[in-house]
């Protein structure tokens, strides 16, 4: 049996830093609200964007965009655990083990019933929209484990540089925005997943040693360079992906949405004494536990409720009124705790695979094994992000940087990188 949240909360020693496991359970609420709240399903049962309807929204993006923060925060947790365990194999598979097992349990559960539906010919209107979208956040799951992956040696060099470490990543996301915009390089923009999302990373190196000292400076030179950068450059207003776009600030990342991370980053770190007196508290504190046990689950399904929810109230002939009209805005408080309801569900099944196990012991052998593994692993979730489950037997496939892959492709690539992590960390030296 379990340990748990109250024994867990109760356990905590006073050395944690309990703000930034507040900000981990934060920023990924954020995320699963703004997904609910931005699909706009209209009449005709088509999925649309709402910051497409509303452009004015726009702007709330440069308050509620919050996965730099969520880097962050994995950043600062990811130096003190390999301070901990330093063994490359087993760092890994002490770190990826809550989030492959949930995110390879999605992937079958999905794959199964896209075959299922596909064989049955059931795979139009909502249902192919479904199974289009519901492997969309998975890229985020895949710039994670690129972010573990390269934790040693960007440890290594913050260690040795500092700030300067930070400085070169963020050179890189200058060049080859540079390369980009200004000489039209072909491909060279992928480069800024790496560059921009290392870049933020690092702060959390910076955090955990104790390097961010002037918060309100970090925060007001990344709003600044942010809004200088929109206002005078190709760069778009929305911080997040809008359909149809040319340039996006997220996919690829740009320059734009980095000096977007720092702003951020600076502003949560202003907030640290009042954040920090707030879970200091005994039922914030337990209920924070609680959330950290399931955040994972809950990512991996929350658009499979939010779909569903939809897709009852179509099938139930239930009027949908125009995307942000007023019976739409008044529909939201009710669409949006129907999928919480749904989506704590779908956790309650689902969230024995999130739970911890017991650790490997520590082993300085299978780094090669554990390298491949990863590398796999990142290769596959990314695909399927990007492919989704819609066109699982008819060879569809999506350009991954430039290379084609289909959903079968990638499924395999993730689920043997997984097996070669598990497979890694369990190693021994002789």
């Amino acid at each position: 049996m379990g340990i748990s949240a109250r024994e867990l909360a109760a356990a905590t020693p006073a050395s944690r830093d309990r703000y930034i496991d507040l900000l981990r359970v934060a920023s990924l609420a954020v995320v699963v609200l703004g997904h609910w709240l931005m699909a706009a399903v209209g009449p005709d049962g088509q999925i649309g964007n709402l910051l497409a309807v509303v452009p004015e929204l726009q702007l709330v993006t440069w308050v509620f965009q919050v996965m730099p923060v969520f880097f962050f925060v994995g950043g600062f947790s990811h130096a003190l655990a390999h301070r901990s365990r330093p063994a490359y194999a087993s760092f890994l598979r002490a770190r990826l083990q809550r989030l492959l097992r949930p995110t390879m349990v999605f992937v079958a559960v999905w794959g199964a019933a896209a075959l299922v539906l596909q064989l049955a010919g059931a795979d139009g209107g909502l249902t192919g929209v479904a199974l289009r979208l519901v492997t969309q956040p998975l890229w985020f799951i895949g710039i994670y484990l690129a972010m573990v992956a390269f934790t040693p040696p960007l440890l290594r060099l913050h260690e040795r540089w500092g700030w300067g470490a930070f400085a070169v990543l963020a050179g890189g996301a200058v060049a080859v925005d540079v390369l980009r915009f200004a000489a039209d390089v072909p491909f060279v923009e992928f480069l800024n997943f790496a560059f921009v999302w290392l870049a933020v990373h690092q702060l959390g190196f910076l955090r955990a040693d104790g390097m961010l000292r002037r918060p309100a400076l970090l925060a007001g030179a990344g709003l600044v360079g942010a809004t200088a950068l929109v206002a005078l450059g190709p760069y778009p207003l929305s911080m997040v992906g809008m359909p149809g776009e040319k340039v996006s600030n997220m996919a690829p990342p740009t320059l734009a949405l980095l000096c977007h991370g720092l702003w951020l980053v600076g502003a949560v770190e202003l907030l640290r004494g009042p954040g920090a007196r707030l879970v200091a508290r005994a039922g914030v504190w337990r209920t924070v536990v609680a959330a950290n046990g399931i955040a994972m689950t809950a990512f991996l399904w929350h658009l499979t409720a939010m779909l569903g929810v939809y897709g009852v109230m179509l099938g139930s002939g239930v009027a949908l009124p125009e995307p942000a009209s007023g019976a739409w805005w008044a529909q939201v408080p009710l669409r949006i705790a129907a999928a919480a309801v749904l989506t704590a569900l779908l956790v309650a099944v689902f969230r024995r695979f999130e739970a911890p196990v017991p650790a490997a012991p520590a082993t300085d052998t299978g780094g090669p094994l554990a390298a491949l593994g990863i590398a796999l692993a990142l290769l596959g979730v990314l695909g399927l992000s990007m492919t989704g489950f819609a066109g699982l037997l008819s060879g569809h496939s999506a350009t991954l940087i430039a290379v084609p892959v289909t959903a079968p492709a990638a499924v395999g690539l993730a689920l043997a990188g997984w097996l070669l992590v598990e497979r890694a960390g369990r190693i021994r030296s002789r």
